[in-house]
């Protein structure tokens, strides 16, 4: 009887487990780029937030330096009546006057001043590039309306300025104000990381500001 011997192949072969590979240590980067990466996200961030608010500033920069460039400034002057709850025992209800001044002129803007004396009574409301002024008669509740409108270059210029514009514009100003310095000192950092450029660039920061300084004191 014969025997049969087997021979058992390669492929037939456990397959031997593969060596797990190492784990790759993530190596900490160091501060200096940690740093500059910061920067530079926070500059371009910050510049993409402020883009318009430097835009508007310094286009109502220029219009604010040349005020003849007012075009469409105009005055109208009209007259007319008190209704005849315009007037308590206690003196003029400036309420009824203020809302008879909106509804039958199209006064807008906010109060900032009003005076009453024995004879005459006024009232004035303001808003950017614009201003109204009520003087009445304090006989007979007939009253004249002076109205000055300065035009879109006023209205920008106003703002500008934050005059008469409010408490929520007010607050954008000082907000507008924060992220220009934030830019600036963004920007400045960066420049610290360019090697070719650091020094040219303080060299020409330094140049502007002694040309700014300089021109502070020759017009003080």
């Amino acid at each position: 009887m014969s025997s049969i011997v087997v021979v058992s192949s390669d492929e037939d072969a456990p397959l031997a487990a593969p060596e797990s590979a190492p784990p790759r240590v993530r190596r900490k980067r160091p501060l200096r780029l940690r740093v500059h990466s910061l920067l530079r996200w926070l500059h371009i961030y910050t510049s993409m937030i402020s883009l318009l608010v430097v835009l508007f500033f310094a286009a109502t920069g220029v219009t604010l330096n040349h005020p003849d460039w007012l075009a469409g400034e105009r005055t109208d002057e009209v007259s007319g009546t008190l209704p005849a709850t315009w007037k308590t025992a206690k003196g003029i209800d400036w309420l009824v006057v203020a809302e008879h001044l909106r509804t039958a002129n199209g006064v807008h803007g906010t109060v900032a001043d009003r005076r009453e004396d024995d004879r005459e009574g006024s009232l004035t409301f303001r808003a950017p590039g614009y201003s109204a002024d009520a003087f009445i008669d304090v006989r007979d509740g007939s009253y004249k309306l002076t109205t000055s409108y300065q035009g879109a270059v006023g209205v920008l210029n106003d703002l500008h300025r934050g005059r008469d514009a409010g408490g929520a514009w007010a607050w954008l100003i000082d907000v507008s104000g924060i992220f220009l310095v934030f830019l600036s000192l963004t920007g400045l950092g960066l420049l610290f990381y360019l090697k070719k450029l650091r020094i040219k660039g303080l060299l020409v920061m330094t140049a502007g500001a002694g040309v700014v300084i300089l021109l502070a004191k020759i017009v003080t």
